[in-house]
């Protein structure tokens, strides 16, 4: 069977259609093409026409004009649209007219630098150049380090071997510096929030050593569809970017469903798992021999819904592909993909980006991914060899995915949202600064970034502290240690937890990062790898390790946290007042909603053992872990006490506290381009700040990443949304889909959380 047999059949399939709430068919598109420009060395147009790209798209074309007259330039159009060529086509250029310039690739993930350095490797061995290309990574054995540095061309690396393995050793990186002529960036949607922020500190230190070694780069820089994708770039890389957003290239018939998984308990709103829904989908396109990969949002799901599909599409190739699998595992995975031998694949995000991953006709987004840009990067994974493909949103049971599957024109008609960094986050800011002091002396006039007046500011507060050394009208570096060490770019932590196997000879079959560890390794949990079970016997805090055995068990567990946050600072504040009706034009005072700076302690307590297949609760078990603590930036409501009684009683305050907590954190999303696990947000009973009843919202990253900032300035946006999420959900009394379980409460809670959040959403 293929997409053209599947979709007739799931449409003529009343228990499936009737859980459908929009399918879209995108019809196949003919491209726009444009001729290879004359000025081209002959022997690119000639590799490029002999493997059958007789003309360019649209784009392509652009693209290569922007950058052969040395603009900085931004490519955004949607996957699978030959973006490569965009950069690849003038790059390769240049250096066929000039034997000496280098380039610079960067990209997120190790797997993206494989497949490029793979596409790059051949066609220079096709036109026969002597163009040398290596990539640059952790992997990168140190014998072969030298000839990178000597002898590439093209150097072909992530950002964090940029911050830690390069730029630190300049001064032995100096052909590279001094003939750098093309910095490429792909992928630029990934580097938003904690990740985003550092690598615009990332950019500004090389921009600072290419200036010192005489070279001026050029960017190209290549994006999924973003709301903001110029000045995302030129915040990114601090320089003016020319945007190019109109796309030539052809697309394929596609088929776009949402799936809400049925009610099974009217009362309680409670709907069928997405996760076993995603699995009765998975199995009946797995079965006949559709390629499929499916999305999930967690570690744990990935495992579960890998292991669903091992036990119901028996014979069939099916592999789980997440972070924490060691990098040769991924490797075999990734080559499984590219060559068909694999037939199923379950994966985090850790497959959104372009890596060719083969060719998948279907695609399953087992939960909203939290953006509409992340969902469409998912659905693109599917339908990349021309040929019709389907994609199929499972709604879970938050407000999040309810408000997607009850509002599905929201995905076709809706913006995509804007990419949010905060480079100058003073936490972020003091390290890479730090960073750019060990790799060259500053001059006490000298800015970090041009707006960036505050910079001498710092120097003179890292020189009180001993870190650097004003003499010979220079700060110099004093410190002993290696500062880009210290930090990571990705997380808060350095530490990873090791995984280790005790019935295989203490092999290491995996890692966790810190923050993820005490929720997933904890003694007594069950770690899932590939679908098999671990019991993890011990875990060791202070080595950083996990002490695991294999075991056929019929559960997995769920670890909870507690969490305390503390209002340390004010910075702004808007006020909210009672909608005044037409006979009283008095305004009373509702709400206040501030900005500031928190701190935030979190300590894992319990878990829960969850049956497979049936989900089942059989019972739990303590936590006994450190506590961890961070500062960070928040948005938070303080409730007028009188006010909030006034809607259902003080007995009910702490419900409809709750209901809007649950409701911010799963609808703010939408709005903010994040991730929901960027985010956590809480209800107070009083507020350590002002003593008043208060809901806050936090960005769970170190520091903060811009996100509570946003919400600030849209929170009636976001108000109106959950209002709406509220009114269509057909519930009862409040569900998972609107504001929660509301088990315990007698009181109207989800009528009154309406009423409630009209104060927002009506200013």
């Amino acid at each position: 069977m293929n997409i053209s047999q599947l979709a007739p059949y799931l449409k003529e399939n009343e228990e499936f259609m009737k859980n459908v709430t929009i399918w879209v068919t995108n019809d196949a598109k003919e491209g726009r093409y444009e001729p290879f420009p004359d000025t081209i060395d002959p022997r690119l147009a000639a590799y490029y026409k002999g493997r059958g790209i007789t003309e360019l798209y649209l784009h392509q074309k652009r693209s290569y004009d922007s950058v052969t007259a040395k603009k900085n330039t931004v490519v955004v159009t949607p996957t699978a649209s030959g973006k490569t060529l965009c950069y690849n086509l003038p790059v390769i250029d240049h250096m066929l007219k000039n034997e000496k310039a280098r380039a610079l690739y960067l990209f997120p993930t190790k797997a993206l630098a494989q497949d490029q350095m793979a596409e790059i490797a051949a066609l220079v061995d096709a036109i026969g150049c002597d163009i040398r290309t290596f990539t640059f990574d952790g992997d990168t054995p140190a014998t072969a380090r030298k000839a990178v540095r000597e002898a590439g061309n093209i150097v072909v690396s992530n950002p964090d071997m940029l911050h830690a393995g390069i730029l630190p050793h300049h001064s032995i990186w100096t052909k590279l510096f001094e003939n750098l002529s093309h910095i490429v960036i792909d992928e630029l949607h990934t580097y938003r929030g904690v990740f985003g922020s550092h690598f615009a500190n990332v950019i500004r230190r090389l921009k600072r050593i290419c200036a010192f070694y005489g070279s001026n780069p050029t960017f190209v820089l290549c994006s999924a569809t973003i709301a903001n994708p110029k000045e995302h770039a030129e915040n990114l890389t601090g320089a003016e970017v020319h945007l190019i957003d109109e796309n030539g290239a052809p697309q394929s018939e596609k088929h776009l469903v949402v799936y809400n998984p049925p009610v099974v308990n009217k009362q309680l709103g409670i709907r069928s798992s997405s996760v076993k829904e995603a699995a009765s989908i998975g199995t009946l396109i797995l079965k006949n021999k559709i390629p499929c990969i499916i999305f999930a949002r967690s570690r744990v799901r990935v495992e579960v819904l890998t292991n669903y599909l091992k036990e119901r599409v028996k014979g069939a190739k099916i592999v789980s592909y997440r972070g924490g699998y060691l990098p040769n595992e991924r490797r075999r995975i990734e080559h499984g993909l590219r060559h068909g031998e694999i037939e199923g694949v379950v994966s985090t995000n850790a497959l959104e980006l372009g890596i060719d991953i083969g060719m998948l006709d279907a695609v399953i987004s087992a939960g909203y991914p939290g953006s509409i840009s992340s969902l469409f990067q998912q659905f693109g994974r599917a339908g990349r060899r021309g040929t019709p493909s389907i994609a199929i949103l499972v709604a879970t049971s938050s407000p999040l995915d309810q408000y997607i599957a009850s509002n599905p024109s929201f995905l076709i008609t809706s913006s995509p949202e804007r990419a949010t960094i905060n480079p100058d986050n003073l936490l972020v800011l003091m390290d890479h600064l730090k960073c750019a002091a060990f790799e060259l002396p500053f001059s006490p006039d000298e800015r970090f970034a041009a707006h960036l007046s505050t910079t001498k500011e710092m120097l003179d507060f890292l020189s009180q502290q001993g870190v650097l050394k004003f003499t010979g009208d220079r700060y110099h570096w004093m410190e002993q240690i290696y500062p880009a060490n210290e930090i990571s770019l990705r997380t808060a932590s350095q530490e990873n937890f090791v995984i280790v196997d005790t019935t295989r000879n203490n092999q290491v079959i995996g890692e966790i990062d810190y923050n993820a560890a005490p929720t997933l390794i904890h003694t007594d949990a069950i770690y899932l790898h590939q679908g098999q079970q671990f019991y993890v016997d011990k875990l060791d805090w202070d080595r950083r390790t996990a002490f695991v055995h294999a075991i056929d068990s019929d559960y997995y567990t769920d670890a909870q946290s507690k969490v305390d946050v503390h209002i340390i600072e004010d910075f702004d504040c808007r006020q909210f007042a009672l909608p005044s009706s037409s006979a009283d034009q008095t305004v009373r005072p509702a709400a206040a909603l501030h900005r500031g700076e928190v701190n935030v302690r979190e300590k894992a307590m319990m878990f829960k053992k969850i049956r497979f297949h049936t989900h089942e609760n059989l019972g739990w078990g303590k936590i006994d872990l450190p506590e961890s603590e961070m500062h960070s930036s928040a948005v938070w409501i303080d409730f007028e006490e009188d006010v909030l009684a006034s809607f259902g009683g003080r007995e009910n305050s702490g419900a409809l506290l709750y209901a809007l907590s649950y409701l911010f954190q799963n609808i703010a999303p939408v709005f903010t381009f994040c991730d929901v696990r960027d985010i956590h947000s809480m209800q107070m009973a009083r507020s350590n700040y002002s003593g008043k009843p208060a809901v806050v919202i936090y960005d769970a990253i170190p520091g903060g990443a811009g996100i509570a900032e946003r919400i600030f300035e849209i929170l009636p946006m976001i108000a109106d949304a959950a209002l709406r999420a509220v009114e269509q959900c057909p519930c009862e009394t409040g569900c998972p889909g609107c504001i929660g379980p509301m088990i315990d409460s007698e009181a109207p809670v989800k009528k009154l959380a309406a009423q409630l959040l009209r104060i927002f959403a009506v200013e």
